[in-house]
């Protein structure tokens, strides 16, 4: 979805619904998912710290209703441009106009929320490295790559002069870390919690 094109992307939407449609769903599912990982991550990292793998759970779970909540503005996009009424009520520049405005706020409400989800790395990363049973360089490369999305969703903003493309390179500590919970995870023995001498 190009805005500074959007003539162009009005078109492509109204020629193709239903592949919008399918971008759509396939964010909705990314977050249930999140909702799913952030309880996992919980019960795996809670014996490293019970109140810190909560405050890690609660920012994924902020951080995917941020999302949905801005992945309304899509569906409202094709609402507009799908229904014959709304269609009837706009000329062409005031429908361009309403459908940039959405899709605007679709990637404003999607890089704030990618804030939240960079805090989530970088405390996931912290609780990975003092923990016993995850390696520790995965917590490190998470925390990384944690900053990595902040800085890549404020920048624009409060850097909106600086060229951050290099800031993908950090972005590959979810990469490995998901691969190692495939391979090896399924291996890990939860810590034994010391009992008090009787």
């Amino acid at each position: 979805m190009n805005t500074g094109h959007i003539e162009q992307t009005v078109q492509n939407i109204t020629d193709h619904p239903g592949l919008f449609v399918v971008a759509i769903l396939c964010y909705l599912t990314s977050f249930i998912g999140d909702v799913v990982i952030a309880w996992a991550l919980y019960a795996l990292l809670a014996p490293v710290n019970k109140a810190l793998s909560l405050l890690m759970a609660w920012f994924q779970l902020v951080y995917a209703a941020m999302a949905l909540c801005a992945t309304l503005n899509l569906v409202s996009v094709l609402h507009l441009l799908t229904a014959p009424d709304y269609l009837t009520l706009f000329v062409a520049g005031q429908l361009y106009a309403e459908v940039k405005l959405l899709l605007g706020s679709f990637r404003w409400g999607w890089s704030i929320s990618l804030v939240l989800f960079g805090i989530h790395l970088v405390l996931l990363g912290y609780l990975i490295f003092r923990s016993s049973y995850i390696p520790k360089i995965l917590g490190i490369l998470l925390m990384i790559n944690g900053l990595g999305w902040v800085i890549d969703s404020l920048g624009p903003y409060i850097l909106p002069n600086v060229h951050l493309g290099f800031v993908f390179v950090t972005f590959f500590g979810e990469l490995f870390f998901m691969l190692w919970l495939l391979i090896r995870g399924w291996k890990i023995r939860e810590p034994m919690v010391p009992t008090a001498p009787q």
